[in-house]
């Protein structure tokens, strides 16, 4: 059964080459999300892997801005678990944490609530993909700043030749698909 849904979300992922400059393959979700069985199959997927891996030990999943919100709220409804959002700066109300993180042309900072999370909560944070690590180690480090705990990382993609998962270490790092 896992087979054939993988198998299923897999053939909704497509590759873009030279998009967005020459030489990058972009993998787009963009058929994944429009197909209501396999975006299904996505979150039944990586909801699976993470009552595998920790039971019932997750308090809260962590949708990371933007992509991460398409698969984080639904993961979080799968589990029977609440959603936090961790957001671009300057779109949440209220008293925020902040961490920057490092873009080939400069950096970017993500932010949480100040009352997102209480000391002690486990946390697992969720994007669409994993390239270079940057962001989802920048939602790592905001959650350390609220002691929350980080369970694992998951995402539906992962680029493994970028190595982000090295800046995650030594968070835990799940994705479905993996590509070059």
């Amino acid at each position: 059964m896992a087979d054939a849904e993988l198998e299923l979300v897999a053939r909704r992922v497509r590759a873009f080459p030279d998009f967005p400059v020459p030489g990058v393959l972009f993998r787009d979700i963009s058929p994944l999300l429009k197909d209501p069985d396999s975006f299904r199959a996505s979150i039944r997927l990586l909801a699976r892997h993470l009552k595998e891996t920790h039971g019932g030990g997750i308090d809260y999943i962590a949708g990371l801005d933007s992509r991460g919100f398409l698969f984080g709220p639904s993961l979080a409804q799968e589990l029977g678990l609440g959603c936090v959002l961790i957001r671009k700066r300057g779109k949440l109300p209220g008293p925020t944490l902040s961490a920057s993180y490092a873009l080939e042309y400069g950096k970017a900072e993500l932010e949480i609530q100040k009352d997102a999370l209480e000391p002690g909560q486990k946390v697992v944070i969720v994007d669409d993909l994993l390239a270079t690590g940057g962001t989802m180690r920048a939602a790592c480090e905001l959650l350390g700043q609220l002691r929350a705990e980080v369970l694992e990382c998951v995402s539906l993609v992962e680029l493994t030749t970028l190595r982000g998962r090295d800046k995650l270490q030594p968070v835990p790092v799940f994705s479905l698909l993996q590509y070059d």
